[in-house]
């Protein structure tokens, strides 16, 4: 009888291409991924955007609501779950680092 999943796939992208391993990746995605969007968004809207510093971070939160629930839809949109990381990883990790640059003291 064939177990539903090997003990030890012979590749690590093997994983991925079970469909609850790529359902389960996509949720961790969604929800961890689409914080850390939300809140580096939030952060560096804030910073950025020409207003008073209180609308500014107002204006941040609530658009990084929306950048969340983009994140998910992205997350089951995309074709791979390593699409879907990615997509969500490197415009947190871009904004995070136009934060920490836009954050310094001149």
């Amino acid at each position: 009888m064939n177990a539903p999943f090997p003990p030890f796939p012979p590749r690590i992208a093997d994983v991925f291409r079970h469909p609850r391993a790529g359902i389960t990746s996509r949720s961790i995605a969604a929800i961890v991924g689409g914080y850390a969007l939300a809140a580096t968004t939030s952060s560096f809207l804030a910073l950025a955007l020409p207003m008073e510093r209180a609308q500014a971070v107002l204006t941040g939160m609530l658009l990084a609501i929306v950048a969340c629930a983009c994140a998910a839809l992205w997350a089951f949109a995309t074709r791979s779950a390593l699409r879907a990381w990615l997509g969500i990883a490197l415009p947190a990790l871009a904004m995070g680092a136009a934060t920490v640059w836009l954050g310094r003291p001149a």
